[in-house]
């Protein structure tokens, strides 16, 4: 079968994208290497076995393209950017590729990415329970954990510092210290660290496990 380009023609929103369009009723979105590389223009002739190749070079472009795009909005991490990519019915080899592609270029790096995902988390008061949950819900390899929490300074200093600007130097009831107790809890730090941090303030007296 032969596939014969009808039409060239540039994106109005994307830019260097362009589409080439088959007698077929086929579009596929192309670049100027594309073009280039499969010497395309109207009325240029295709074998199968060479618009197979084209279509498959131009969905991989494609999926790197949109995963540029997506990580010129945010950071995130390799397991994170291909499930994105696949959620655009993009195919599940060409979003590893485009993956590893930016990966090759330093775009993406997990072990860099869980290093500011629990800074972020930490300098926002979170312990490292709650980093842990939050670098798993983002893809990040468990190997990497540990390594990037790590390099945090002590527990101590961020639950110091939340006691202090949630009981503002009163001594609370045992109310209050039950929420505090509970709050610090949510936000990732052990049950140890607490009540070492509680005791430095010495407000842990008559208070047990439940």
């Amino acid at each position: 079968m032969v596939h014969r380009v009808t039409k060239l023609t540039e994106s109005l929103k994307v830019k260097g994208r362009w589409y080439a369009d088959f007698e077929g009723g086929e579009s596929l979105p192309v670049n100027v290497n594309l073009i280039a590389d499969f010497s395309l223009f109207t009325g240029r002739e295709l074998d199968e076995a060479e618009y197979a190749a084209l279509e498959s070079a131009a969905l991989r472009t494609r999926a790197r393209s949109k995963a540029l795009e997506l990580l010129g909005r945010r950071a995130m991490s390799r397991r994170e950017l291909i499930d994105k990519l696949t959620e655009k019915d993009i195919a599940p080899a060409d979003a590893e590729d485009a993956a590893e592609y930016l990966a090759s270029l330093g775009y993406l790096d997990d072990a860099q990415y869980a290093g500011s995902l629990t800074r972020h988390y930490a300098q926002k008061g979170y312990g490292p329970g709650r980093i842990r949950q939050e670098l798993y819900r983002r893809g990040v390899p468990k190997e990497l954990w540990e390594e990037a929490l790590s390099e945090l300074p002590e527990d101590t200093d961020a639950l110091d510092a939340l006691i202090d600007r949630r009981l503002r130097g009163e001594r609370p009831d045992r109310k209050e210290l039950k929420r505090l107790t509970d709050m610090l809890l949510r936000r990732g730090f052990s049950w140890e660290d607490i009540r070492a941090a509680l005791a430095r303030y010495d407000f842990s007296e008559g208070y047990e496990d439940e």
